[in-house]
């Protein structure tokens, strides 16, 4: 189903076009999809060739939630951070490899904060044990994201599959990822320049509603004695499940985020 019944109408809509954008970047920013410009993608891609591989994520994906809450808002956060630079091609999954290649994960947006590359490990082990060499590390990461949206208790929708894995990294894109210090200009200007407009930079702020941000990025800040570090819920009402809870909150001026927390 997609979206539960649950939910008001109002409430499913938002949850919807979130769900909407996050499916428009896992065919790519700029229309990319890994090394193939969007051409191929189906999310029958793998029946054949793995037809467990879904199944098998969401295994590793539930595992882990359980042990880490915060780990589906950091799974659906790389795989924005990896599709906003230059298309869903894994390319933020690279180490570094001097000087051929500069890992994306040490860049202002990435370093200490992106998180849930063990669980990514994990999943690509598995699948390799299943199926070697067939399913992409930018497959996984667009996998992971919808899995984890929906078992945090959002819409699902299927997910366009057949990524090839890039080879190299974007420094200067990675450099330039949506910030919580952007001016709302800056960060429609950021969007465009990819395609999106005003109503995904609202989705995707919506996907927010889950996971956890250190309290200096927040409306509220830091608390007397807080580290700038400490992190705070950005939903703190249901702080793991994805719903429509924060977006009501802030329109009643309850939010806890800046305007782009945690990007």
């Amino acid at each position: 189903m997609a979206a539960s019944s649950r939910f008001p109408l109002a409430a499913r809509c938002s949850l919807l076009l979130t769900a909407a954008l996050v499916l428009a970047l896992s065919l790519g920013a700029h229309g990319h999809a890994g090394a193939d410009a969007g051409a191929g993608l189906s999310s029958s891609f793998y029946d054949d060739l793995c037809p467990g591989a879904g199944d098998i994520v969401r295994r590793v994906v539930q595992k882990a939630r359980v042990a880490d809450a915060r780990i589906p808002a950091s799974l659906i956060r790389l795989h924005f951070h990896d599709c906003f630079v230059q298309g869903c091609d894994g390319s933020l999954l690279l180490d570094n490899d001097l000087p051929a290649i500069m890992t994306e994960k040490e860049v202002p947006a990435n370093d200490r904060s992106a998180r849930g590359f063990k669980v990514v490990d994990n999943i690509k082990r598995a699948l390799e044990n299943a199926c070697p060499g067939i399913v992409s590390c930018a497959d996984i990461l667009a996998l992971a994201s919808e899995i984890s949206v929906e078992l945090a208790g959002g819409p699902r929708w299927s997910v366009p599959l057949g990524r090839r894995d890039g080879t190299t990294t974007n420094i200067e894109s990675a450099n330039n990822l949506p910030s919580p210090f952007d001016s709302l200009e800056t960060l429609q200007e950021k969007f465009k320049n990819l395609g999106l407009d005003d109503t995904d930079l609202v989705a995707l702020q919506g996907a927010h509603t889950f996971g956890r941000a250190q309290c200096q990025f927040t409306q509220r800040n830091c608390s007397a004695g807080q580290d700038d570090e400490t992190l705070v819920n950005l939903d703190t009402v249901t702080p793991d499940v994805f719903d429509n809870n924060k977006g009501e909150g802030e329109v009643e001026g309850d939010g806890t985020s800046s305007s782009t927390t945690a990007w």
